[in-house]
């Protein structure tokens, strides 16, 4: 039996644990590529909701 290794996601292989490692650094490169931490986008939607006309 492979000797299991304890990560955030529990006990698992070395070859999971490599896996879920390039997941997350995969993940992270995403998001940030999408700016899914970026607070200026989302003041910038804020701002434009802000912004719209009012019904006459």
């Amino acid at each position: 039996m492979p000797k299991l290794t304890n990560t955030k996601y529990g006990y698992v292989t070395p070859q999971e644990a490599e896996m879920d490692a390039r997941l997350d650094k995969w993940m992270k490169r995403r998001a940030n590529k999408h700016g899914a931490f970026s607070l200026d986008k989302k003041r910038r939607k804020q701002h434009a909701k802000d912004k719209k006309m009012p019904l006459s």
